[in-house]
């Protein structure tokens, strides 16, 4: 069984998604992924495309149990806000913090977005 506080016991089909989507990255997902990856952020290691249950978040940083989501303009439709709202209701039930960011933050001002993650990985 993998470990619960990573993976949280996602079926075969989730992971097998979250390889694909990982060969599918938005550029936004590749600009913070430079700032992420290798643990440059305080040496926290954080994951892309992971899979926690029935759900792939974005990036994941399990010693934290800290998700991030990227959102592009589907996330502004109304069935998308109710989906993305009960998601995050069950990720912070299983004590998963989630950060949410436009696309756009990322692309105009990705400095701010490290430092609201800093900020967040030194509360936790």
């Amino acid at each position: 069984m993998m470990h619960d506080k990573l993976f949280f016991n996602s079926s075969k089909n989730i992971v097998e998604n979250a390889k694909a989507l990982r060969q599918r990255e938005t550029e936004a997902e590749k600009i913070l992924w430079k700032f992420l990856r290798n643990k440059n952020i305080n040496g926290f290691k954080f994951r892309r495309q992971h899979h926690i249950k029935s759900y792939i978040v974005d990036f994941y940083c399990s010693e934290k149990m800290l998700s991030i989501e990227l959102d592009g303009e589907i996330h502004l439709n109304k069935e998308q806000i109710e989906h993305d709202k009960f998601r995050t209701e069950i990720l912070n039930e299983l004590g998963i913090t989630e950060l949410r960011f436009a696309n756009t933050e990322i692309i105009e001002n990705i400095t701010l977005v490290i430092d609201k993650i800093k900020l967040v990985l030194n509360k936790k």
